[in-house]
């Protein structure tokens, strides 16, 4: 045996001597990455398990066979007849769910053997997607509106043009008349979908929130259901508070007012004329629950996951009618989870929906105190 210094004996690197044996097949394994490496004939000759958990290896003809995504071996011909390393970005299918998106680099290292490298980035790509319907929406939501107004502004001009043939003062003063009225239900709608836009970007994290401070939850329910009074009072629909009083809970209470508010104003907006509006709230370990139940239309099962979503609308055309944005859920689950909170639903197609804001009764720096140590006697 060779010796090395000091009289130890001298390591022979791959063998059970060696402290490094296996080190670089433990360094790929742990990688976030997937890596493949594919032969000349584009056989599977190591592969880890973040490559395997992306989906990017098949089960072959043979029992046991694995072999690589045709993705990765097109990618693999192409490198080595160019001879040049490959970047592309992609979705692959991955069904039931989302498609995978991957960021794929392949290299050639020498004997017709392709590296490829394969990093997650679906959740990018989920953003991209996410920002790209939220400019479309906000570009139609604002395009509608600013027609409307566009037209009525014509209407107006045209009935108060006294050079107009034919033209009647009576019948020229009730025409101006609707035409204002549209102009301002239209403004109005657009100033709502402005304000709204606005105060979505600041729950998302473009302002600071505010330092928690107790929030009196009687004055919280007491303040949106005076929002909402006058369009209940058009509706013959009662409002009814019940639970108990005298609650408390931490956080900003504009936010909680406005979030409180926003399930009531839906509450009423889709219910029957008539019918009732329950407010309740009621204290769960060291939570409050604000629940708001109506007795209108109802979600459907496949329309629960999205309500919450900006601009989605269970009933489009009941939507038109009432006026709404499409924004008032998704601030109110942006001020319950800034709050360390969550909001739910539940509902039953034409039987009524219950909303329920889960929000914290203690303020966020009320834990245990961490134990110290005593001081070990010698």
């Amino acid at each position: 045996m060779r010796w090395g210094r000091r009289n130890e004996p001298a390591v022979v690197p791959g063998t059970p001597l060696d402290p490094y044996a296996g080190l670089g097949r433990k360094s790929l394994d742990s990688l976030r990455v997937g890596v493949v490496l594919l032969d000349a004939s584009d056989g599977v000759v190591m592969a880890n398990p973040s490559a395997r958990a992306m989906g990017l290896l098949r089960a072959g003809a043979q029992p046991g066979q694995v072999v690589a995504h045709p993705i990765l071996r097109t990618l693999a011909g192409q490198v080595r007849h160019t001879g040049i390393r490959r970047e592309v970005e992609m979705d692959l299918p991955r069904p039931p769910g989302e498609p995978l998106g991957v960021h794929l680099r392949a290299v050639a290292i020498g004997g017709g053997m392709i590296c490829i490298e394969a990093a997650d980035v679906t959740e990018s790509h989920r953003v991209e997607r996410v920002r790209r319907d939220f400019v479309a929406n906000v570009s139609h939501e604002l395009k509608t509106p600013i027609g409307a107004l566009q037209l009525l502004a014509e209407g107006l001009l045209d009935a108060t043009d006294p050079d107009a043939p034919g033209a009647d003062p009576a019948t020229d003063v009730a025409a101006s008349r609707r035409f204002a009225e549209r102009i301002q239900r239209e403004s109005t709608r657009l100033g709502q979908l402005v304000t709204e836009l606005m105060e979505l970007s600041r729950l998302q994290g473009a302002e600071r929130l505010p330092d928690p401070e107790p929030v009196s939850v009687d004055w919280v329910i007491a303040d949106a259901l005076d929002r909402t009074r006058t369009a209940a009072m058009a509706k013959r629909i009662e409002l009814v508070v019940v639970g108990t009083k005298g609650l408390t809970i931490f956080g900003n209470d504009k936010q909680f007012a406005t979030a409180v508010g926003n399930l009531v104003e839906n509450a009423v907006a889709y219910s029957h004329t008539g019918s009732a509006v329950i407010v309740s709230a009621v204290a769960e370990d060291d939570r409050v629950d604000i629940s708001v139940s109506d007795q209108g239309i109802g979600i459907a099962p496949q329309d629960l996951d999205r309500v919450f979503e900006r601009f989605y609308r269970a009933d489009q055309a009941r939507s038109r009618e009432t006026g709404g944005t499409g924004l008032g859920l998704a601030i109110v689950k942006h001020i319950a989870t800034n709050h360390g909170g969550r909001v739910d639903v539940r509902s039953r197609l034409g039987g009524g929906s219950t909303f329920t804001l889960r929000l914290p009764a203690v303020p966020p720096d009320a834990i245990l105190p961490i134990p110290t140590l005593e001081r070990v006697k010698q």
